[in-house]
């Protein structure tokens, strides 16, 4: 079902309930903690999870409600599902696209904004559309193809210039333009006869859209948020009424559990992932026996090039640039061997909090949602493409009466 009216509403107090029960499951996470509270109170379930392979881990990633795991675990992945359910917005066909349209777009981000494109269906017929955050504005090309005024915003000045440029080639009405969404004086960006739009913004920079559209009185938009973890500061704001009512306050970390899904990543990066996990975790295991402390110690991202240097010169310059004394002898095979295990336990305990990353990323929706309806707008939540194309494929559209 398309999420709507009064179900909005609903549908948020349901998940809030669920997530709110359970956050002893899905906030701690496997990666930094050697045990899980949850552990004691599940130990069936914790020595099953334990007991799988990386390979078994792997395939149950993208579909961990089919898992037939100890309880609690198959109730959870019900109830998940249930509260997780949403429908496709419907689409309407773009007709015959020119081939110049997609220039420089890669195949699966090219689909992902025809998907997004293709369900754009409001009221009144938009008169000038707004390109958000828009890179090169291919998403915006292709909505004002029919000779429509476009605008894109975008801060990469490089990406700037290169989308004037295919825009000029097609002989748009378009102008792309500098702009820092977060800044002063976006605001003067935004007139009420703008219909903005925009794919896969991240975190803070959406919200500001959502703000500033529905203040300047902006008829129509289209949104699908990404990445809600960019925000400043270490909690979430909430933006409507019942998300400032619950007990529900989300951290950085709690905010990344609905990215925690890759369905677009090669063989390559895949196996460089590991790599770079199970070395991570080993190193953790070494500096906690060094260091006398059970803590996790933090490590800064790493260049992959350090993938290239022979482990235990991996661990010895880690160490020191995190001033952990080392030992002159250390069993690094044993050592190596033991990041790998512990990259495979991770990852299937991993496996109960994924059960929580789609109603995690419907919650912070329909809070966007709920914000929207406030602010005077008639809203449908729906997904506007396949999951294979992208897991980020929630689309609130919003339009005044």
């Amino acid at each position: 079902m398309i999420l709507t009216g009064p179900d909005l509403l609903t549908r948020f107090l349901a998940l809030d309930d669920f997530l709110v029960a359970h956050q002893a499951l899905w906030r701690p996470t496997p990666f930094t903690q050697l045990r899980l509270a949850w552990e004691q109170d599940h130990p069936e379930l914790a020595q099953w999870l334990r007991a799988r392979s990386l390979e078994q881990a792997e395939s149950s990633h993208n579909q961990p409600h089919l898992l037939d795991a100890p309880a609690p675990f198959p109730q959870l992945a019900a109830t998940a599902q249930a509260l997780s359910e949403l429908g496709e917005l419907p689409a309407h066909a773009l007709g015959p696209l020119s081939h110049r349209l997609n220039v420089d777009v890669p195949g699966r981000k090219w689909q992902q904004i025809e998907a997004f494109a293709s369900r754009l269906q409001f009221r009144h017929a938009p008169t000038h559309w707004l390109d958000w955050c828009a890179g090169k504005g291919h998403l915006g090309r292709l909505l004002a193809r029919d000779g429509s005024p476009l605008t894109c915003l975008e801060y990469d000045p490089l990406l700037v210039e290169a989308g004037q440029q295919l825009s000029d080639r097609l002989q748009l009405t378009a102008r792309h333009l500098q702009q820092d969404v977060l800044a002063a004086n976006a605001p003067e960006r935004l007139t009420a006869e703008h219909t903005p739009i925009a794919l896969h913004a991240c975190g803070e920079l959406h919200v500001r859209l959502l703000q500033l559209a529905s203040a300047k009185g902006c008829r129509q938009l289209a949104v699908a948020p990404c990445c809600y973890n960019r925000i400043t500061g270490t909690q979430y704001q909430p933006l409507s009424e019942a998300a400032a009512k619950s007990t529900l306050h989300l951290s950085l970390d709690d905010l990344r559990l609905p990215l925690r899904e890759t369905v677009t990543a090669g063989q390559r990066q895949r196996l460089q992932r590991d790599q770079s996990m199970a070395r991570r975790l080993a190193f953790d295991l070494l500096q906690r026996e060094q260091r006398g402390s059970d803590d996790y110690l933090p490590t800064p991202s790493l260049p992959v090039s350090w993938l290239a240097k022979d482990f235990a010169s991996y661990c010895r310059e880690l160490a020191a640039l995190k001033d952990v004394p080392l030992p002159a002898t250390i069993d690094w095979n044993s050592l190596e061997a033991a990041g790998w295990r512990r990259l495979a336990e991770v990852r299937n305990l991993e496996l109960l909090r994924n059960l929580f990353r789609r109603p995690l990323e419907l919650w912070l929706l329909l809070d966007r949602a709920l914000y929207l309806e406030a602010q005077g707008y008639q809203v449908h939540l729906g997904t506007f493409c396949a999951h294979h194309l992208t897991p980020r494929n929630l689309l609130l559209l919003a339009e005044r009466p």
